[in-house]
């Protein structure tokens, strides 16, 4: 199904009677209804190889507006950003004065870094945020949580709201480092996110480990 080490480390789930059934189920909800992603960039985020994951950022799921979600979590290939993309550029920026060109919200650049760009749940349905919170994904990333989790060299964990806070019981290998907060989309931001400074915090703790730091 991938076509990295994910079909080795994730074998044992992807074999599951729950996982093929919910494939079965996205499938069917593709003809039926308006999805997003589109159908061949559902499972984008594990293009970046399970070895070379340094950073997770985890949020809910993807965005629900025509052209915005491609399977990156966060990142869209549309030029005008969703408000919670323009929120992460505004808290970059004032964490480290990085400033993001806003017709540009391709996130692309720290996938190739190392960086996993996951949602808790990988579809939804058309202006319907969480309505697939309950169709079988977040069983499946508490599995990928699990498995990153097992990993020898230490890993920053960015949780981003309350469905991506859930998987921090997961989180238990004291290597790795977790950062959570409020997520971005504008009805929280206010409430942790903005002055959570992950960025600075991701590449101190990387630097510490003797890992390269992330060039956001």
């Amino acid at each position: 199904m991938f076509y990295n080490d994910w079909d080795i480390v994730l074998n044992e789930e992807l074999n599951k009677e729950y996982f093929k059934n919910l494939l079965n189920n996205v499938s069917n909800l593709y003809k039926e209804k308006i999805i997003y992603p589109p159908k061949k960039d559902v499972f984008n985020a594990f293009r970046l190889s399970y070895k070379d994951v340094k950073v997770v950022i985890l949020g809910q799921d993807p965005y629900h507006g025509e052209g915005e979600a491609h399977g990156f979590a966060f990142s869209t290939l549309n030029t005008k950003l969703p408000p919670s993309l323009k929120n992460i550029y505004k808290e970059l920026y004032n964490d480290l004065g990085i400033k993001k060109d806003y017709n540009n919200g391709n996130l692309f650049d720290w996938v190739k870094q190392g960086v996993m760009l996951l949602n808790t749940g990988l579809t939804v349905e058309k202006d319907k945020p969480n309505s697939h919170k309950d169709i079988g994904w977040h069983e499946f990333t508490d599995t990928v949580i699990k498995k990153l989790n097992e990993k020898e060299r230490p890993v920053v964990f960015i949780l981003w709201g309350n469905n991506a806070r859930e998987k921090k019981k997961y989180i238990t290998n004291p290597k790795h480092l977790i950062i959570e907060s409020a997520h971005p989309s504008p009805f929280s931001a206010n409430n942790g996110f903005f002055g959570s400074k992950p960025f600075s915090k991701t590449n101190a703790f990387l630097e510490k480990n003797n890992i390269k730091k992330i060039n956001w």
